[in-house]
């Protein structure tokens, strides 16, 4: 008798699929539905019914408290060094710095060409340059290109500094998540959250494959 193969999506054990993990992250780091869909090259409807499959499967009533979740997928590299694998958490080296510019194509020869720092990568209306270490955000905004710059703190185990700075009243916006993988597997993750007069400041850290 001849075995006749199952129809529909293959089987997988994490909470949620790859594609609304994709979409949850994007959420987690603030997106709106139309940014997510033109990043993902897929409807806004698409997207629409992957957050509302991801809040039902995880219980949540609303974008702000997914936001706020800090679940990790079960192919992350992060979610390997969880469980054994993680490093010392540490604080106080800044990543990176995030500046808002009104044309990216200008400013990436701005600080390219006439400065000359390294170019590192360019995703669209986004280009990293490198600061002696310290990477530099560039994205194109809507607004005047004069908005504040944005520190990001790099750490090791960005689940347990979340927890230690919670521990002493610190308020996370968004919870840790992957928003990159590069082609060599190294994973770069982020999190958000305010300091004393309610602005933001962010957490950075790279989970690389293993050995």
């Amino acid at each position: 008798m001849t075995n006749r193969k199952e129809r529909g999506r293959p089987p997988h054990g994490d909470i949620l699929t790859p594609a609304e993990w994709r979409v949850a992250d994007k959420v987690r780091h603030g997106m709106t539905n139309p940014a997510i869909a033109a990043m993902l090259g897929v409807s806004t409807d698409a997207v629409k019914f992957h957050v509302a499959n991801v809040l039902q499967k995880l219980g949540l009533s609303n974008r702000g408290e997914l936001r706020r979740w800090d679940g990790v997928r079960l192919d992350s590299h992060l979610a390997r060094q969880e469980h054994g694998m993680g490093m010392e958490a540490d604080f106080g080296a800044i990543g990176q710095i995030a500046r808002s510019v009104r044309d990216i194509a200008a400013a990436s020869a701005f600080y390219g060409e006439t400065l000359g720092l390294r170019h590192l990568y360019t995703y669209g209306t986004l280009a990293f340059f490198d600061c002696g270490g310290v990477r530099l955000f560039l994205s194109q905004g809507d607004g005047d290109g004069a908005a504040e710059s944005l520190l990001y703190f790099r750490v090791g185990d960005i689940h347990a500094e979340q927890r230690r700075l919670e521990a002493k009243g610190v308020l996370f916006t968004h919870a840790p998540h992957m928003i990159h993988r590069h082609e060599d597997g190294t994973e770069e993750w982020m999190a958000f959250f305010k300091d004393n007069d309610d602005r933001p400041l962010a957490l950075m850290s790279q989970a690389a494959p293993a050995n």
